[in-house]
């Protein structure tokens, strides 16, 4: 270094080269933090496809294949077929008897009674259950009778499940009408749609007038009305 420096900084040689040493690696040190934290491009995920399971892609793959080939060779039939299970997509059915709403019900395919049952608001509490079976499949145009004799099948229903009934009795069997002037209280209260109040109104409606000449002076009882008769004209006699 010359002379003239060495004076006026008032530096040694030694002490220079050191702090040229002490600059070089921080502007190492700086230039390497730089480049690590510069903005670097991300790339979009890749879509994953869907794999069949482990062991099935095999036969997965061919039957697929071999539906879509079948769809191409025969798209009306394909349509046909798909449209026949979407016409059978809704089963009707009707729920009387003991519960909150009785009537018409519609349900999809598949539905068990479970699902009709709570489609009609459910069980009135105090209504025996002990003989309804409500994993049972519905059919299409069924009745479902909850807490009184059931219904009688219907033409045709021969072999398959009928109405269903509390208290053991078999579902779709024909029982004998409920004598109006006879009945007792309980038997009463076995009719669907009929608790301990309506029928204490019945048997005081016959005690008034004598008894009962015809199923339709039911009419006339307080609490029954058009729908209600409707339920019970078939299950009951004078």
């Amino acid at each position: 270094m010359p002379l003239w420096l060495q004076s006026r900084c008032g530096l040694e040689r030694r002490s220079v080269v050191a702090l040229t040493v002490v600059l070089v690696v921080a502007a190492v040190f700086a230039a390497q933090h730089f480049w690590s934290g510069r903005t670097q491009p991300v790339r979009a995920p890749e879509v994953v496809r869907a794999v069949g399971s482990y062991g099935g892609e095999g036969e997965g793959g061919q039957e697929a294949a071999a539906g879509s080939s079948a769809a191409a060779r025969d798209p009306v039939g394909m349509a046909g077929t798909a449209g026949a299970a979407g016409a059978g997509a809704v089963v009707v059915v009707d729920v009387s008897g003991k519960v909150r709403e009785p009537g018409i019900q519609r349900l999809p395919a598949g539905s068990r009674v479970t699902d009709a049952l709570r489609a009609a608001g459910g069980v009135r509490p105090g209504t025996d259950t002990e003989g309804l079976n409500r994993a049972r499949l519905l059919v299409d145009g069924e009745q479902v009778v909850v807490g009184g004799p059931p219904a009688v099948a219907g033409p045709g229903a021969a072999g398959g499940p009928g109405a269903v009934g509390s208290g053991g009795a078999a579902a779709g069997a024909a029982t004998a009408p409920v004598g109006l002037n006879t009945a007792t209280l309980e038997q009463l209260d076995t009719l669907p749609g009929v608790g301990p109040v309506l029928a204490q109104h019945i048997i005081d409606y016959r005690t008034q007038h004598g008894g009962f000449r015809s199923v339709d002076e039911l009419r006339e009882v307080n609490g029954i009305g058009d729908r209600r008769f409707a339920d019970l004209q078939n299950l009951v006699r004078p």
